[in-house]
């Protein structure tokens, strides 16, 4: 017996346009709030997808995207040729960025805070490979614990030439976007951050500052920061648990 009619009518009726942004991020904000007032109780299945699909009007490829987003929320369990189902009424601390600008990178830390274990000046390579030091010269390195309550989110060490770090005292990391404080303080804007992410293993004190298994998987973020005249000013490495931590991205297709 289908049981996925009862449930398909409470959703909305609603035409989805691409003027409002990627179409399964619209698909799974509607979704969203019937698991959250109970209306598709925790345990019970979520209507068919391809019934979404047609009750939208859209592709089955953008209903699996909005339910990749939900379960990656912990909102939802996807299962193999069955409908999906209700895990959880609010979302997990599950640490997914949707990363495409700095207001994205705001909203990532929201309700978290950093606590600053050290700022000094120290001798690395990273700094000689990001801000052209020579082998004897010596720049700034902030090191720090990004967590939402007692949950650690993220191993942070962020490294300053000079004539940047010299300005700035541990005490002006008091905002949790490293960036910011640094434009707050010192009066220049940051336009863009080079992104690379890649995969670590946990050393003993990556896994004590993060409380994990030593040999843990680590998905690493290493951000350099540009100034208008591209001048490099701030390189961060944002190291967390891989179990927590996605990243989501849009990927439009500019081929001819």
């Amino acid at each position: 017996m289908d049981h996925s009619a009862p449930t398909i009518d409470i959703l909305p009726r609603r035409t989805l346009g691409r003027s409002n942004g990627p179409l399964y991020r619209q698909l799974a904000d509607i979704l969203r709030e019937p698991i959250a007032n109970g209306a598709f109780p925790v345990g019970g299945e979520l209507p068919k997808e391809a019934a979404i699909a047609d009750h939208f009007g859209v592709s089955l490829i953008t209903v699996r995207q909005a339910l990749r987003d939900l379960e990656a929320d912990g909102l939802i369990k996807k299962r193999s040729a069955k409908p999906a189902v209700v895990a959880a009424r609010s979302p997990s601390v599950n640490l997914s960025w949707k990363f495409k600008n700095f207001a994205d990178m705001a909203a990532f830390t929201k309700d978290a805070q950093l606590v600053v274990k050290s700022y000094r000046k120290e001798h690395s390579p990273l700094l000689q490979r990001h801000f052209d030091l020579g082998k004897d010269e010596a720049g700034y390195c902030l090191r720090g614990i990004l967590s939402i309550g007692e949950q650690k989110k993220a191993q942070i060490t962020s490294y300053f030439p000079p004539a940047i770090g010299a300005k700035l005292k541990r005490e002006d990391f008091s905002d949790v976007l490293i960036f910011r404080s640094l434009q707050r303080h010192l009066g220049l804007r940051l336009e863009v951050a080079h992104v690379t992410v890649r995969a670590e293993i946990a050393d003993e004190v990556i896994a004590g500052d993060l409380g994990v298994a030593l040999g843990s998987a680590i998905l690493t973020v290493e951000m350099l920061y540009q100034s208008a005249d591209l001048q490099s000013v701030e390189f961060t490495i944002a190291r967390h648990p891989a179990d927590l931590f996605s990243i989501t991205y849009d990927a439009p297709n500019d081929l001819a």
